[in-house]
Order: structure tokens, then sequence, then C-alpha cells
């Protein structure tokens, strides 16, 4: 069962150590209530993280689902112990909740990550961007999924306005009432790989892991009358097994994917005006009234969405927001990088005088 869960050569090869020891390796299927489900070479155990780790984990370096352990198992029937953690090939991360902050592992070791959305009444490109910042910057593949197709009465206008956002990654519109679309979801799942499911509350999640594994796996709810959205159902993450191989982790809803340390991704997913912003005349063009601007160039000349420019300074700001907030030394060089600009924008202004 194991091989089936996405165990491999190279991953046998790292664990190699552990074995040594004494270990056993697992992968985590389920977390709930500081209490791990694992798949095992001995089958399905249920284990506990040792003294040791949790006194060592750093922030997000807790087992979270999609992880490979390396744990021991008294006898068989009993609870084991989770030792080690071995390194994520990729990892889903966003801000932790709560005053203490810090960085939570919302899934591990993903090789595609659909990103959902609903077709029926909440649609928003705002938020495919942020979650294309965070799924480029999680290692993982993204495919932006359009659920609920069955309920849009033009689906290839709203798909062309969610494909101008997401520039090369596939779109597809899918139902999981009438089947529509998920043969194509089916291409990039198959043996030894791992898909997450990652979406607002209510998108429908839930049923298109049902759909595609072919029961009613999950717990799903009605749409609601009055604004056409689903109630949000899964309360936990899950690896679940497909019939044609492969694994897929269903995520509970969030209504926004808060970055962290998603600098990489966000030049990714907003690719387009970084490439302008390389064309301004000045290297330290604030994108504001100053001459040779290509991206306020573009705006005018409608090359550029002002809505898609807006949020991109949104995301730009939260990302720094964060980090100033975690690391001081990034606040001090930002700090100092903001003197350095203003002072240059004196000097300037002072030559132009003369």
């Amino acid at each position: 069962m194991i091989e089936d869960y996405g165990w491999s050569d190279a991953l046998a090869q790292q664990f190699s150590p552990h074995h040594e020891a004494g270990l056993i390796p697992g992968r985590v299927v389920v977390q709930q209530r500081g209490l791990y489900g694992l798949m095992t070479e001995l089958g399905e155990v249920r284990a506990k993280i040792s003294g040791k780790l949790a006194r060592e984990a750093e922030a997000g370096g807790y087992p979270a689902a999609g992880d490979w352990v390396a744990l021991s198992i008294a006898a068989p029937g009993e609870l084991g112990v989770i030792h080690h953690l071995l390194p994520r090939r990729t990892a889903f991360t966003r801000k932790a909740a709560g005053p203490a902050g810090g960085v939570q592992v919302v899934a591990a070791n993903v090789d595609v990550a659909f990103l959902t959305a609903s077709l029926n009444a909440d649609l928003n490109p705002r938020r495919v961007e942020r979650y294309l910042a965070s799924a480029w910057q999680s290692g993982a593949a993204p495919v932006v999924v359009l659920t609920k197709a069955d309920l849009c009465a033009d689906i290839d206008a709203v798909t062309a306005q969610i494909e101008a956002v997401a520039f090369g990654v596939p779109v597809h519109a899918v139902s999981a009432v009438t089947g529509e679309g998920l043969d194509a979801l089916r291409v990039y799942l198959g043996p030894g790989k791992t898909a997450v499911l990652l979406g607002s509350s209510g998108v429908g999640k839930s049923t298109l892991v049902n759909a595609l594994v072919g029961s009613q796996r999950m717990a799903t709810q009605a749409i609601r009358e009055d604004d056409g959205r689903g109630r949000h159902t899964t309360s936990h993450r899950e690896l679940i097994l497909l019939p044609g191989g492969g694994v897929l982790l269903d995520t509970p809803g969030m209504r926004e994917m808060g970055l962290w340390d998603a600098e990489e991704g966000l030049g990714v997913a907003f690719e387009d005006i970084d490439d302008l912003a390389a064309q301004c005349r000045f290297t330290d063009c604030g994108h504001t009234n100053e001459p040779g601007c290509a991206v306020r160039e573009a705006m005018v000349s409608g090359a550029l969405d002002g809505d898609r420019w807006r949020s991109y300074q949104k995301l730009q700001r939260e990302l720094a927001h964060l980090e100033a907030k975690e690391d001081p030394a990034i606040r001090a060089a930002r700090h100092r990088k903001v003197v350095a600009i203003s002072k240059a924008n004196r000097l300037r202004m002072k030559l132009r005088g003369k």
C-alpha cells in the first residue's frame, strides 16, 4: 500500500539512515486532534509525535498531511511514535492563525495544486491570483479548476476571464454533477502522483473528490438558495487514494490564503507586471508619477488591467508586512532602501531645478 501513496526508490534511499535505526516509513494521511493517521508498510497506523520532535520542531516543522515520516511501533495495533520528518519536496504554507503567528503547512509533497473556484456566484479573479502566487511558491504545478460548470450560462467567457490572469496555467471548467471536465483532471493524476484541492469554502471540493473517487467518500451539503454558494463541510486534511492511482488531498475551505515567504511565487504569478517594471526608465521607479514608467503607460493604453495592478500592489504590501513583522533585519533593510530612494529622488529634483 505504501507504494500506492507515492513511496519511491528515491525516498527509500533518503530513508536509509532511519531504516538502520530500526524505524519504518509512513505517510501522513490525516491529522486530527494531535494524532496522525499514517499509511505504512504495515498498513494504516495511528501515531503521535515524540517529545523530542515536538521540542525541536521549528515553525511549520510539525508533520502535515502529505509528509513522509520515520516512526516506531512497539507492537501491532499500538500507537506509533513519529521521530523524524523527511525533507519536503514541496510545501503549501500560509500564516498560522492566532496571535503567535508563524507558518502553517497546508499540504506537503504535492505534485499538482488544483486551485478551485466556483462558476456559479463567487468567482473572484483576485482570489485566483493569490492562490496562484502561493502555488508557484510551493513548488507544485498549479491548475485552475472552475467548479459547478453546470450552473454557468457562459462558460467560455468566464474561462477566458480567468485565463487572462492565469498566464499559461491550465484552466478547466468541470461539473461533478454531469461529469464534464473530469477526464481532463485525471490526466494530472496517476500512480505516484499527489494532488491537493485548494479553494474557498463551498466551491464544491468535497463533491469533486467524490466524483473523482467514484463514491460518496466526503460529506457534502446542498447549495444555499439565497446566494448560490455551498456550505463548508471538510474539517480536516486527508489524503485519499484514487481508483486510477495517485492520491488526492482535500483541505478545509479558506476564504483567503495569506501569503507567506512567497516573493518568488508572486513574481511568477505576476510575470507580466515584472516584465513591464523592467522597462521603466528608472530602476527605482515607484510607478506613480515618474517619467518613462512602463507600468503606468500600460494601464493608460489598456495593456495592463488596473484591477490586476492594484491586486499586485495589495499582495506586495501584505508580503512586505509579514516579512517585516517576522524579521527585524528585513524591516531595517527595507527602511534603508526607502531612505536611499528618497535621497535619490530629492537629488534628481534638485538637479532638475538647476
